[in-house]
């Protein structure tokens, strides 16, 4: 595992948790307002040992319940499966924050029980997906399976848009709705440049438009909230 960082307390990644956060190095979009751009394009050596992460855990059973994976793309990293299955053993909760760019990983997972949430991206539109994403072109197959097998095996989830002056527009909203039509929770989150993005010069919705986008969200899933 190309782990990259630990965050060794977080009482919000992870709902009704007490968590770390581990992020893992590496994943295949490219979107320009990535907070964590050093973990999307480095795939050099990690800087937290496997084996090092695993003995905090054993230390801090009884005060931490909960391990959020994040990214990067958790799902990209070849041993991701025996690493989160690891993680259950161990006696600890496990959310997964993902790209949705892997659901035949993301099956295997939810088939045996191993996530207890999990938290996907909705990019954009399908129309603006890729470019949203920093890609020239991908296959919308796979984040409509993903989203799909979240809706229908996962234990707890959400969805999440970050929302981004330059990539999004009221109609997108449409879009991404029909998309996730059903679900039980999506959350807007505001871009915010923290001066780590991919790219520069982007900016962040008003909080009118962020308002208008939820209330067009709220008509195709259960409950909409504005982070």
């Amino acid at each position: 595992m190309l782990l990259k960082g630990l965050n060794k307390l977080t009482l919000l990644d992870f709902p009704d948790r007490i968590a770390c956060i581990v992020f893992t190095g590496g994943c295949d979009f490219r979107c320009p307002f990535c907070h964590n751009a050093a973990l999307v394009t480095d795939f050099d050596d990690g800087v937290v040992d496997e084996e090092e992460f695993f003995a905090f855990l054993k230390a801090r059973k009884g005060r931490l319940d909960g391990v959020a994976i994040t990214g990067g793309e958790p799902l990209l990293q070849p041993d991701i499966v025996p690493f989160i299955y690891r993680i259950r053993d161990a006696g600890y909760a496990v959310k997964l924050d993902t790209n949705g760019y892997h659901p035949d990983k993301l099956k295997t997972l939810l088939d045996a029980g191993a996530l207890d949430y999990v938290a996907m991206d909705i990019k954009n539109s399908p129309e603006k997906y890729a470019a949203t994403a920093g890609l020239k072109e991908l296959d919308f197959s796979l984040i409509l399976r993903s989203k799909d097998l979240i809706m229908s095996s996962a234990p707890d989830y959400e969805f999440r848009t970050t929302v981004v002056k330059e990539f999004h527009c009221r109609e997108d909203f449409y879009g991404i709705g029909d998309t996730v039509k059903g679900a039980k929770v999506h959350y807007l989150q505001r871009f915010r440049d923290e001066g780590g993005n991919i790219a520069a010069g982007l900016s962040a919705p008003s909080e009118q438009e962020l308002n208008e986008y939820a209330l067009i969200l709220s008509d195709f899933v259960e409950s909409v909230h504005i982070r």
